[in-house]
């Protein structure tokens, strides 16, 4: 569909400017398809709205197969283990089982410290949650266990309602441990609880809330305050318990203020132990491919020398009790005080899993359920907490080692589980009396991985600045606010940041790329040119509550034009107008009046003399308004001609008034997601603004659940059809150029002088 196929081709080119045509003439608008509108499209494709599925039709149905996929989908070992491969995954699940359990045991036992509990309850929150998720879990190489970052978070916890000290005297610490032990279980219960509920309402994408600067940020900064909780144990020193808000910064001022305390024993210790465990891991790293199975750094670290004499000089952490403790109910009377640090250890400790579990799956190609996770987490804190385990998560570390040593399912899960069940059953005696200081240096080395992310800064101060911004308000407020209000902080700030990102969009004014049907900005594409006449105008980013002001803005700064002072203009002078009217008719009123007095030939003397006042009067009163508005009276002359071209008295052209240099203004709607209320009302304030000053809106590209949403918001009316909104911008442009609405052929500044003629001339 050719411009000169177009009806009244001459007319059009009338009236554009000789340039304007030229353009026009050397651009070949034309189209391979029916051009199409709203409703041509809508009958074309015979559109309609979508049917709904009601899914909880879906979850009412009672039926036996119902039961058996709720089954399967529940209890994921049903699926994948009848159709588990033994002869090609059994060898490397057992070789990543032992490494594993290799690896947990130490790292139970330095994070049950962490987490201000005895070192036995470590090695507990190593097996009943490891064997709860190889029954539940969907993801096959993450390692669930202790954490240093859940085990920060549940000493803060204990430590602030089980002090170390009660008014300067020290408690009994049987008595403190026990406290501590039911504070730790019951919070793990509830933790559970919290993890199961959203679970089984499909609550899993609240992960999505957490970015990945965010969740890095957030770790970074958890690293720190493990690292500086640790250095009490390293130097062998007597703090004081901090909690709440700067708590890490009277922690680390209080360090420096001891240290000439520091215990030499200890601190030698802790670094042979440390610069070992360093060493081990390198040569495990440069060996990887030679080795097996990794050495076992931790475990030659805490059945070596330094757990021997010298470790009761610098602190021991207590002997290992033998079997399995029974399970214990939690006390709910501490539920009113663990519900806000629960329900962020759930969701932090289901942020780390899932991220990490999403990165697994993506790697060897199978899927993992977010839902499903929850749940499996859910119950290995619940049950784990009935039987006195801290809350837990997946370590990254032992992940990265379950998967590097051939591990393929969750039977390396169960087999690390049944290892670190014959050690607490048989095994404990080897592991009584361990230093603090080893258990610290072996979580101290092993936060290297998360140390490491401070790099971050660099890459995405080059990548996203507004990523590093999240990364830094997250690291700086869950180091001075501490790990509860600094989660808080850091997601209600990225949830902010969106909203401003969203206010603030890129607007731009679109021009045709030549001898295509594209359309780009034309301050980004030297070659983009705009259609004369028509103005295309997008926002990349959705219209709502929060930006519809800056879009109708942004929208009349770009197109040139000042539309709320020439509707203004508008107004006054069309008043004026009226006025005058209202006097004539005043006047006319007056003079039949007095004609009706009047008789014989004075009638008509009075009538003439009147009509000659009327007509006088008229032009001093045009020559009142021309003066009080600074203006000149045009020629009479010019002024008839005006007024045969445009009869009618409230155009811009006969109100004197700058016409813009576009008939045509098209909304490229394509950014759109959906529509609110007040996105209703600003497009219609557009629409209602743009006719004022003569110009024809039309919108391009809407996607079909935002034209619903315009339908069932009652946008569409006599004034705004569907045939203002059309498939793509091109239609849009092609149309404007077929119907457009007289263009001056050069723009005319606003300064320009009021027109006014004078009545009964």
């Amino acid at each position: 569909m050719g411009l000169a196929d177009a009806s009244g081709p001459r007319d059009t080119q009338a009236l554009l400017s000789a340039t304007q045509a030229m353009e026009l003439r050397r651009r070949d608008y034309h189209m391979e398809r029916p051009l199409l509108n709203q409703e041509h499209l809508e009958e074309l494709g015979r559109w309609g709205s979508a049917p709904r599925t009601r899914q909880w039709q879906t979850w009412l149905q009672c039926s036996r197969a119902r039961a058996y996929a709720l089954l399967l989908q529940h209890l994921p070992v049903l699926v994948w283990l009848p159709r588990y491969p033994v002869r090609d995954w059994l060898l490397g699940d057992l070789l990543s089982g032992l490494s594993v359990a290799i690896m947990q045991l130490p790292q139970g036992l330095a994070y049950a410290l962490l987490a201000g509990l005895p070192p036995v309850f470590g090695l507990y929150s190593s097996f009943y949650p490891v064997f709860i998720y190889f029954l539940f879990g969907t993801s096959r190489h993450i390692s669930v266990g202790t954490f240093a970052v859940m085990s920060v978070m549940v000493g803060s916890v204990t430590e602030s309602l089980a002090p170390q000290a009660l008014n300067d005297s020290m408690i009994n610490e049987t008595a403190r441990d026990a406290a501590r032990v039911q504070v730790a279980s019951t919070l793990s219960v509830l933790v559970g609880l919290f993890q199961v509920g959203l679970g089984l309402i499909h609550f899993g994408f609240v992960v999505t809330y957490l970015s990945e600067p965010l969740v890095r940020g957030y770790t970074t900064a958890a690293a720190v305050q493990v690292f500086v909780s640790q250095l009490k144990y390293v130097f062998g020193l007597h703090l004081s318990s901090h909690s709440g808000p700067l708590s890490l910064i009277y922690t680390v001022l209080e360090v420096c203020w001891k240290l000439p305390q520091s215990k030499v024993g200890t601190v030698v210790t802790a670094a042979v132990a440390g610069v070992v465990l360093v060493v081990v891991k390198l040569l495990n790293d440069k060996l990887q491919q030679q080795l097996p199975m990794p050495i076992p750094g931790e475990l030659l670290t805490v059945r070596g020398p330094g757990s021997g004499g010298q470790g009761r000089r610098a602190g021991q952490a207590g002997s290992l009790p033998h079997g399995l403790v029974p399970p214990v109910a939690p006390n709910t009377q501490l539920f009113s005080k663990l519900v806000g640090s629960a329900f962020t250890i759930a969701v932090v400790g289901f942020a780390i899993a899932i991220s990490l579990g999403k990165i697994f799956a993506l790697r060897h190609a199978y899927r993992v359920d977010s839902n499903q996770e929850l749940v499996a987490l859910g119950l290995s804190n619940l049950i784990g907490g009935i039987f006195q385990c801290f809350p837990v998560s997946c370590s990254m570390s032992r992940s990265l080692v379950q998967e590097s040593t051939g591990g393929n399912s969750q039977v390396a899960g169960a087999i690390s589980s049944l290892f670190i069940l014959l050690i607490i059953v048989k095994l404990g005696e080897l592991f009584h009396d361990l230093p603090k200081a080893v258990l610290a240096a072996i979580i101290i080395v092993n936060l290297k991985g998360m140390l490491r992310q401070l790099s971050d800064m660099r890459s995405l101060w080059k990548a996203n600045r507004a990523d590093l911004l999240i990364w830094l308000v997250t690291f700086t407020a869950t180091i001075l606010l501490n790990l509860d209000l600094g989660l808080v902080v850091a997601v209600i700030f990225s949830l902010l940041l969106v909203v401003v990102r969203t206010q603030m969009p890129h607007y731009s004014v679109l021009g045709q790329v030549p001898d295509t049907d594209i359309y780009r900005d034309v301050a980004e594409y030297s070659e983009a040119k705009e259609v004369p006449g028509v103005k295309v105008f997008r926002s990349s980013a959705t219209v709502y509550f929060a930006n519809a002001e800056f879009y109708s803005d942004a929208l009349k700064q770009r197109c040139g034009v000042d539309v709320d002072f020439l509707i203004s203009q508008k107004k006054k002078l069309l008043k004026k107008q009226e006025q005058l009217k209202l006097k004539q008719l005043q006047k006319e009123e007056k003079l039949q009046k007095q004609a009706a007095s009047s008789k014989g030939t004075s009638v008509s003397i009075n009538v003439n003399t009147s009509l000659e006042d009327m007509r006088s009067n008229n032009v001093e009163d045009c020559k009142m308004m021309q003066v009080s508005s600074g203006d000149k009276m045009e020629d009479a002359t010019a002024s008839g001609q005006e007024d045969s071209k445009a009869p009618d008295g409230s155009t811009l052209k006969a109100l004197g008034l700058p016409q813009p240099d576009f008939h045509s203004l098209i909304l490229d709607l394509g950014a759109l997601s959906f529509v609110d209320t007040v996105c209703l009302k600003s497009l219609k304030n557009i629409f209602h603004d743009f006719r004022e000053i003569e110009v024809e809106v039309y919108m391009a590209a809407c996607h079909s659940p935002v034209v619903s949403q315009l339908e069932a918001g009652h946008f569409f009316d006599a004034s705004i059809t569907k045939k203002h909104l059309f498939a793509s911008v091109h239609d849009a442009v092609t149309f404007a150029l077929q119907h457009p609405r007289p263009v001056p052929d050069s723009p005319v500044s606003v300064s320009r002088p009021l027109a006014c003629r004078a009545l009964f001339c």
